[in-house]
């Protein structure tokens, strides 16, 4: 069956050239298995063989947990690429990784894990130096439109903003609504539920439909706390494992410490549309929504965001507002330059740079992102 091509692929292979482990994180359900079988199988191409290991198995867990140098030799043989899927749940793994690659150096090795916070903790430490490290996303507008044709993408631009776009969900036209129910109550809480600092698990779910209710403003975790009857430090301590877990993300304002600046509270948005929208039971199609302005600004900055991953940049991303109101929705900072935009959903609607800004901070460019002219933002060539 012919899959959704993933443009990470190409860096991680890249990588693969170096003598350092790959580390591949992400939230369950994005399709890091599919992504590794592809691996997998491109390296069959050049004749070469694949060891898989599957950390769900019982009797993996418990050889790979305290495996010796002479039992990895003994389990890789003359398999040149060893890839352990849902390393996480194996203990000690990061240690046991740490002695195949100091054992064996020239074995390419390919570990994932459903969540950074997991598989992060077990590995870094001792594969410090020994690694790259990988973040999938849900899939990239970029990447549907070249499996399904960018102007059929385009057509489909307001099912996306409502559906989102994990694989299983643009996969299934026509049965999104429940399959976004099963993925958002089984999948992606697991993780986040099994940590022993989660002491009120109710509390979860309140807290992301108060976060899915204020994207594109200010949060403020005593405001939230008092929403969801939680002290702030427990609020911000669940909003750092909502991130690690790849449910939300925050962005911080920009600023120079000029007075006027606000320089507060975060905003946060979700990684994918379709879970913010089952998180607040919300389908509904495009034309009913009262949120649609939300759901645009959300949607660009994720699209954004897996770009930028896929492309291997790392700009400093922010927002910027001034106790006068004035406000920039996005900023990309990198290499010295600055690039401004203003996210609007109806194509008539203009906006220039605030004065203040402008005069502050001069930025390269400033750019009004419109549901006519958003291509460029969201899928430029890699």
């Amino acid at each position: 069956m012919e899959v959704i091509h993933r443009d990470i692929i190409s860096r991680m292979e890249n990588r693969m050239k170096d003598k350092k482990i790959i580390i591949l994180n992400g939230a369950r359900q994005t399709g890091k298995t599919t992504l590794l079988k592809e691996i997998a199988m491109r390296w069959s191409l050049r004749r070469k063989t694949t060891l898989w290991l599957n950390g769900d198995e019982p009797d993996i867990r418990s050889q790979l947990e305290s495996i010796t140098s002479t039992g990895w030799r003994n389990l890789i043989g003359d398999n040149s690429l060893v890839i352990v899927d849902e390393a996480q749940k194996i203990p000690n793994i990061g240690l046991s990784l740490k002695l195949l690659h100091d054992t064996l150096p020239d074995k390419k090795v390919i570990a994932s894990g459903s969540s950074s916070f997991d598989l992060a903790q077990k590995t870094q430490e001792p594969l410090t130096g020994r690694k790259w490290e990988f973040l999938l996303y849900p899939i990239s507008f970029r990447e549907a439109g070249l499996f399904f044709g960018e102007r059929e993408e385009e057509r489909s631009l307001e099912r996306r903003l409502i559906y989102g776009y994990y694989p299983e969900i643009v996969t299934h036209p026509g049965d999104e609504e429940e399959r976004l129910r099963e993925l958002s109550q089984s999948y992606l809480y697991r993780d986040v539920l099994t940590l022993g600092s989660v002491r009120k698990p109710e509390k979860i779910d309140k807290l992301l439909q108060a976060l899915a209710f204020q994207i594109g403003r200010e949060v403020s975790y005593t405001e939230l706390g008092q929403l969801v009857d939680l002290e702030k430090s427990t609020v911000a301590t669940y909003i750092d494992i909502l991130e690690k877990a790849f449910i939300i993300f925050r962005l911080y304002s920009f600023s120079r410490n000029m007075r006027n600046e606000i320089k507060r509270f975060p905003k946060i948005y979700f990684y994918d549309n379709g879970i913010r929208n089952a998180v607040i039971r919300q389908f509904q199609s495009w034309k009913m929504r009262g949120d649609a302005g939300a759901l645009w600004e959300n949607f660009l900055m994720a699209e954004r965001k897996k770009f930028n991953v896929a492309r291997g940049r790392n700009p400093g991303i922010y927002f910027w507002r001034n106790h006068a109101g004035a406000e920039v929705d996005y900023i990309e900072e990198e290499n010295g330059q600055m690039n401004a935009y203003e996210f609007k959903w109806n194509t008539r609607k203009k906006a220039r740079p605030p004065k203040a800004f402008q005069t502050a901070y001069s930025p390269q460019s400033f750019q009004v992102i419109t549901s006519g002219d958003y291509l460029d933002f969201v899928n430029p060539g890699i």
